[in-house]
């Protein structure tokens, strides 16, 4: 790949905090971009619902359905019992960093839905790659 890709995986589109997380991620996509990094996020919403959240949005960035829950359960990033509103197999709010290599360099996983990944330290490990 010709840059860095910052994965996001959120549990549910158009609720609060997930909202929140991308609008904010939307509203920094300049500074990853100068840092070398794609931001691609992913839920297990059907890809219309994510569609739709995409264009109310305004959200520069794909992303991505896993429906079929492979891609959360490989990264283990699966509720299988979501805390909040007594759902099964919805996506855990975690954050990744693949460098260029296709190698993962950075994971936080969140048991807690309402927290968010630590942007700052995603910021500066991606700073961190463009300086060696």
């Amino acid at each position: 790949s010709k840059s860095n890709v910052v994965l996001l995986f959120f549990p549910l589109a158009f609720i609060g905090v997930c909202t929140q997380e991308l609008c904010s991620t939307r509203d920094d996509i300049k500074k990853y971009e100068k840092l070398n990094a794609t931001i691609i996020a992913i839920s297990v919403d059907s890809m219309f619902t994510l569609g739709k959240f995409r264009e109310e949005q305004k959200l520069p960035f794909d992303l991505l359905s896993d429906f079929n829950k492979e891609v959360s359960r490989k990264y283990d990033s699966l509720y299988e019992d979501f805390p909040l509103l007594a759902l099964k197999g919805v996506t855990k709010r975690s954050a990744f960093i693949i460098d260029k290599q296709g190698i993962i360099r950075y994971a936080e996983i969140l048991v807690d839905p309402t927290k968010l990944p630590d942007f700052d330290k995603i910021k500066e490990i991606l700073d961190n790659f463009n300086k060696s």
